[in-house]
């Protein structure tokens, strides 16, 4: 089974070592490029591509085209000391109630998540909340009171995974505070104690926080390799503020999963402002966002979703009220499960 990817400079190690007889092979389909081919074989195209290109040169075309239907080389990565993570689940399940699956990450209010369907039975969902810890992302005053955004992008993220937990998927939230649960206070208390999946402190130095949480997403999708994948990432966005925004969307341009569940998740939120607010035009757009380093180095198909401005007025309301952040992570979870069964 496939598990990892190999660093640049070391394949030819590794095939004097173990032999190309030992390598994964995969059969590239129609529409695979390179880069889509080695994300859905569990590597990161971005280490492995040279690699790759050095082990199948010959059975490409024009020496970077993938032929449909020829089988392929995949590259492995020389496993380095403590590069894994624990199998425990995230938002570890309690007990199991009459009510449903009692979770504590989601605090004791919230902590019953009843079960709703088998819709997303054998998906597995990684849900990055932006900032915590050191970084609390942007911020801004509410009636005297500082308020910063990852809080508020937590206590959505919360809302989305007991969603998609409540459709039976697997979920593992990869930015997590194990005392907040999910609030429905408007002004979120800050505080530092965030860490990353499983328990890891967050580092101050921002690229730093940012590969913490890429290895432990792209660790997780290594092991999970062979099932439904998908990862979101939530901010709250920071302008100027006179300037009113809606919820928009990120993709990795080369991916073509990522883009459809982008698309899937923007064509519900117009569905749903065309129904609650058909005097007011959604402007929210989806696009390709590689340049972001979290988008550009995961390896699960992605969006990245920016859900409003924290320092404009009114996009404040939909983030402060807690009945607009459980909207927030409806309307997102139904275009999650729309992706899903559009396959």
């Amino acid at each position: 089974m496939l598990r990892n990817s190999l660093f640049f400079g070391l394949v030819f190690f590794c095939i004097s070592v173990f032999g190309q007889d030992s390598l994964d092979e995969a059969i590239a389909e129609k529409g695979d490029g390179i880069y889509s081919f080695l994300r859905k074989n569990g590597v990161d195209p971005y280490n492995s591509y040279k690699d790759f290109i050095s082990l199948n040169e010959a059975k490409l075309k024009d020496s970077i085209q993938l032929l449909e239907g020829m089988t392929y080389l995949i590259p492995k990565k020389i496993e380095t000391q403590g590069d894994t993570v624990s199998a425990k689940e995230p938002g570890t399940k309690e007990e199991d109630t009459e009510e449903g699956v009692t979770y504590k990450i989601f605090g004791e209010k919230y902590k019953n998540v009843p079960s709703k369907s088998k819709r997303l039975s054998g998906t597995v969902y990684y849900l990055v909340s932006g900032h915590g810890g050191p970084d609390p992302g942007a911020m801004t005053k509410y009636k005297g009171k500082s308020i910063a955004e990852d809080e508020y992008a937590y206590d959505v993220t919360l809302r989305l995974a007991r969603e998609l937990i409540s459709h039976d998927a697997m979920v593992y939230i990869i930015v997590r505070d194990l005392d907040d649960g999910i609030r429905d206070a408007k002004i979120l208390e800050m505080d530092k104690d965030e860490v990353v999946y499983p328990a890891k402190k967050i580092p101050y130095n921002q690229k730093a926080r940012l590969d913490q949480r890429v290895t432990a997403v792209n660790n997780l999708y290594r092991k999970n390799k062979g099932k439904h994948q998908r990862l979101i990432v939530t901010h709250v966005d920071s302008r100027s503020t006179g300037q009113n925004i809606d919820v928009f969307f990120y993709h990795h341009e080369k991916s073509k999963n990522g883009k459809k569940l982008a698309e899937s998740i923007h064509q519900t939120f117009k569905q749903k402002y065309q129904k609650y607010q058909p005097n007011r035009t959604y402007s929210g757009t989806f696009q390709d966002r590689s340049s972001l380093y979290v988008v550009k180095k995961t390896l699960p198909a992605m969006t990245f979703i920016e859900i409003g401005n924290i320092r404009n007025t009114k996009d404040q309301k939909r983030i402060l009220d807690h009945d607009n952040r459980q909207a927030l992570a409806k309307w997102i979870s139904e275009g999650i499960l729309l992706d899903y069964e559009s396959k």
